[in-house]
């Protein structure tokens, strides 16, 4: 069976709009695929700073954090669900993604330039933002940030679900949108 990697960045965890999107998308793709969560809030992450730099150019990376980027690099698809955070995504997701990015397991270089060295062929973003911010609008840095880490990585075509301006709707609005994200991220699993 092909390798999924769901990294869930869901902050707010069962109270999060996101996650209540990621879910049934989730469940769904497991009939394909076999998924490797990482649940943001669970991890042990420390903030990229000079000791931790200095430990791995030395070499020294932690096994936990060597199997992180293993796993992504061997991932066949890749699906990330954060929602849109101080025009980004949460700071917990980034430092998850500088610990995973490491030398010649998710990334290469020619010492000129690096390139990708993981397999996917597409990552899935899902996200909601509270403001009425649309997908690769220059606000938001989010797509932007992860368009440019599957350049990097190498991990192929960034395709977003999203739902916008639900901090400034209706409830009943706020289900809809969440509904209609639903059935999208479902159509897009067919082809995923």
């Amino acid at each position: 069976m092909k390798k999924l990697v769901y990294i869930d960045a869901c902050i707010r965890d069962e109270e999060s709009r996101t996650k209540r999107i990621a879910l049934p998308i989730i469940d769904e793709l497991k009939k394909k695929y076999d998924v490797t969560t990482f649940v943001i809030n669970e991890l042990k992450l420390d903030i990229v700073q000079k000791a931790l730099i200095n430990k791995r150019l030395s070499g020294d990376i932690p096994s936990y954090i060597m199997n992180w980027a293993e796993t992504i690099s061997d991932a066949d698809r890749v699906v990330i669900s954060a929602p849109f955070w101080d025009m980004s995504i949460p700071s917990a997701l980034k430092t998850f993604i500088e610990l995973s990015s490491i030398l010649n397991v998710t990334f290469i270089s020619d010492d000129k330039t690096c390139y990708g060295n993981c397999k996917s062929e597409k990552l899935l973003y899902i996200t909601t933002r509270g403001m009425d911010i649309s997908t690769r609008d220059k606000l938001d840095q989010g797509t932007s940030y992860l368009e440019a880490l599957s350049y990097l990585w190498g991990l192929g075509e960034v395709i977003v679900v999203s739902c916008q301006n639900m901090d400034y709707v209706s409830c009943e609005e706020v289900e809809n949108k969440i509904h209609t994200a639903i059935q999208e991220g479902l159509e897009i699993c067919k082809n995923f």
